[in-house]
């Protein structure tokens, strides 16, 4: 098992990705370190707007980013991930732009996530609705996405309409202490392993609701336009088609990602099929998932996956 554990000192938030402005102020409390983290993503976003995707999704990520694409198998690091995005098919002359629904950080500023709609826009003028999710670690000042993933819809939703942010229960900037955070990644990996080991017993349906805050969301399949919001609603969707008392699928953390305050992270590993696929074969599936708590000891829910 590999923990990759990320905790950053940065103070200063980037606004922009094209020309970095004077360096912010550390943020004075919660609302102000989700709305830096926020205006960085619309700032990618409209940089991106003017350029090609490649160019324009490549711009906010980590060197280090992940990023589960076809073939069973994560894209790591930023190089990687740019030879994905730039193999699919008319890229190059297409254009995409996004707007966040969401934004959350963790309590000490320094990790965040966002989640929102994307259209991309090709070169026969269909536009083509998208909807992402992405973890930021804050690293020399600057906000990087280190985890992302997309999917895609058959229709645009209704409504883009901002939601409230995730806030943490305390905001305070304090030192990182290594191994408290090393802590914080093992309990966070049980959490994750709990969750599947739960899901054997009761099913794939009951341990998304219980694993799952009540502003959780999934970004659901192609006939979602919208994400799906809440533990039980997701519960719902993810147990459509799996046996009522057991899951088809097993799953834990190969990497987690937790902030040094706690109260944020990301796990990041593969679904285990149960039974062989019609091909005979077990094709491991790419997952990652957002957890937070309100405090150090309160258990882990996810939050976005």
């Amino acid at each position: 098992m590999l923990l990759k554990l990320f905790s950053t000192m940065a103070a200063t938030v980037l606004l922009c990705s094209a020309a970095q402005a004077a360096t912010p102020a550390e943020p004075a409390d919660a609302q102000a370190a989700v709305d830096a983290l926020l205006d960085a993503d619309r700032a990618f976003a409209a940089a991106s707007a003017k350029t090609d995707p490649v160019s324009g999704l490549g711009a906010m990520f980590a060197d280090d980013v992940v990023m589960p694409v076809p073939g069973h198998r994560f894209a790591r690091g930023v190089a990687e991930a740019r030879d994905y995005l730039r193999s699919t098919p008319d890229y190059q002359k297409s254009r995409i732009d996004w707007t966040p629904q969401r934004g959350g950080v963790s309590g000490d500023g320094q990790h965040g996530f966002t989640f929102g709609y994307m259209r991309l826009h090709k070169p026969d003028n269909s536009v083509q609705p998208l909807k992402y999710l992405a973890y930021w670690v804050r690293r020399d000042g600057q906000w990087r996405v280190v985890v992302y993933k997309r999917s895609g819809a058959k229709t645009a939703p209704a409504s883009t309409a901002p939601m409230p942010p995730a806030l943490p229960a305390r905001f305070a900037r304090a030192a990182a202490d290594a191994t408290r955070t090393q802590e914080y990644a093992r309990s966070l990996d049980q959490a994750e392993r709990a969750f599947s080991d739960e899901a054997q017993k009761i099913g794939l349906g009951p341990a998304f609701a219980k694993y799952g805050s009540s502003d959780a969301i999934n970004l659901g399949g192609p006939d979602n336009a919208e994400v799906v919001l809440g533990a039980d609603n997701i519960a719902d969707v993810v147990a459509a088609g799996s046996p009522p008392d057991s899951s088809p699928v097993t799953w834990a953390p190969d990497e987690v990602i937790v902030a040094g305050s706690g109260d944020l992270g990301i796990t990041i590993g593969f679904l285990q099929p149960n039974a062989a696929g019609p091909d005979g074969s077990r094709k491991p599936i790419p997952f990652f998932t957002i957890w937070r708590r309100p405090d150090t000891s309160s258990p882990w829910r996810y939050v976005a996956e």
